[in-house]
C-alpha cells in the first residue's frame, strides 16, 4: 500500500530554503523512489496553531519502509542540515490508497 509523507513548513527565508534544502531534498526524494504530489506555499490554517501561511509538501512512496529508508539515510541527514534555522517543520507519514486513479 502506498504511503504519503506530508510536510508543513513555516519558512523564514524562502529563497535560501528552496535553493539549498529544497533542491537537495528533491533530488534525494527521487533517488529514494518518492514522487511529489504537491509543493506549494500559502496554506490556510482553519483550526490549530501550526500552518497558517506555511508551505505544504506531499510526496507519495511505495510504502512506509521506503519513507523510513529515505528519512534515516546518511544522505538525508546531511541534506536536513541545510534547513537549520530556516524553517519550523512538521512531518507526518500515513498509509493510504492511490490518490491519483491509475497511478501505481
Amino acid at each position: 500500500m502506498p504511503a504519503y509523507m506530508i510536510v508543513t513548513a513555516a519558512i523564514r527565508d524562502r529563497d535560501r530554503f528552496i535553493s539549498g534544502y529544497g533542491a537537495a531534498a528533491a533530488k534525494l526524494i527521487g533517488e529514494f523512489g518518492g514522487e511529489y504530489l504537491l509543493r506549494g506555499p500559502g496554506a490556510e490554517c482553519l483550526e490549530g496553531d501550526f500552518g497558517d501561511g506555511a508551505s505544504m509538501v506531499i510526496s507519495k512512496w511505495r510504502d512506509r519502509d521506503a519513507i523510513r529508508r529515505f528519512w534515516n539515510s546518511p544522505a538525508y541527514a546531511e541534506v536536513k542540515k541545510l534547513r537549520d534555522g530556516l524553517a519550523d517543520v512538521q512531518v507526518l507519514v500515513i498509509d493510504g490508497p492511490d490518490l491519483i486513479p491509475g497511478s501505481g
